[in-house]
């Protein structure tokens, strides 16, 4: 008995404790950068392996931009957020003209790049923000509303065209892009600021915008919801039309 163990022993010794060890070796030879790569991978996408991927290449090993790109330094984690989920980033299509308002990459390698981007340079700007149109105001969200923002995307957020750009309709918006939006003004739109809308306001907007984005129409067809002139116009051209056919009868008859 005691031959057999001991045979058994030496065996374990020849064999498996050179593999051990080399396991070990492997693991203290990889780099710490391969071992982030493999933590990353783990855990979920990389946002370095991401933005050299999609972004580098316009904005810049460094985020600092470059002849093809903006600066991202500074612009705040709302600011890349919106472009990614928004689908204006990374940019595959230079032809495509109004934003699709669905990321191209998942939720995941946008919270990965989110993150990424605001600690290497982005830091400084916009927080994402927190929105809950559930607690808005929806008849002041209508008005500010129309004061704000109807002069360029229509009263029923269907977009519109300006005299130099077209302007993108936002009832494909999430809550979070509207308020996105708000605070870092994309492309030639205002800034609208903490100082300038209140939290609440902002939530009111954002309910106004889910409100138009799921109408109710009772009554019939809503004529594209151009609004009460172009349902009146369509009720007295049916009726003029119908008084015709009533004249015509009654002269017939006479």
């Amino acid at each position: 008995m005691g031959r057999v163990e001991g045979v058994a022993l030496k065996r374990l010794a020849l064999v498996w404790l050179p593999l051990i060890v080399a396991a070990s070796m492997g693991g203290m030879l990889i780099s710490p950068s391969g071992r982030a790569d493999l933590a990353a991978t783990r855990s979920g996408p990389s946002g370095a392996v991401l933005y050299q991927e999609d972004c580098a290449a316009c904005h810049g090993a460094d985020g600092r931009g470059t002849s093809r790109g903006p600066s991202l330094a500074g612009v705040g984690e709302a600011a890349v957020d919106f472009e990614l989920t928004t689908g204006r980033m990374p940019k595959r299509d230079v032809a495509t003209k109004q934003p699709p308002y669905g990321g191209i990459l998942s939720a995941a390698e946008i919270a990965a790049l989110d993150r990424y981007v605001t600690a290497m340079v982005a830091y400084g700007g916009p927080a994402i923000p927190t929105v809950d149109p559930s607690a808005g105001d929806l008849s002041k969200g209508a008005e500010l509303f129309d004061e704000y923002c109807a002069a360029c995307h229509g009263w029923g957020g269907g977009g519109g065209i300006l005299y130099d750009r077209a302007v993108p309709k936002v009832t494909e918006a999430t809550p979070t892009q509207v308020a996105e939006a708000m605070q870092v003004g994309p492309a030639q739109m205002p800034v609208f600021s903490p100082q300038v809308f209140s939290p609440s306001e902002v939530d009111a907007i954002a309910a106004y915008i889910r409100s138009v984005q799921h109408p109710v129409d009772r009554g019939g067809d809503p004529i594209s919801h151009l609004g009460p002139v172009a349902e009146g116009a369509v009720v007295w051209l049916i009726g003029m039309v119908l008084l015709l056919f009533a004249i015509r009868w009654i002269g017939e008859r006479g």
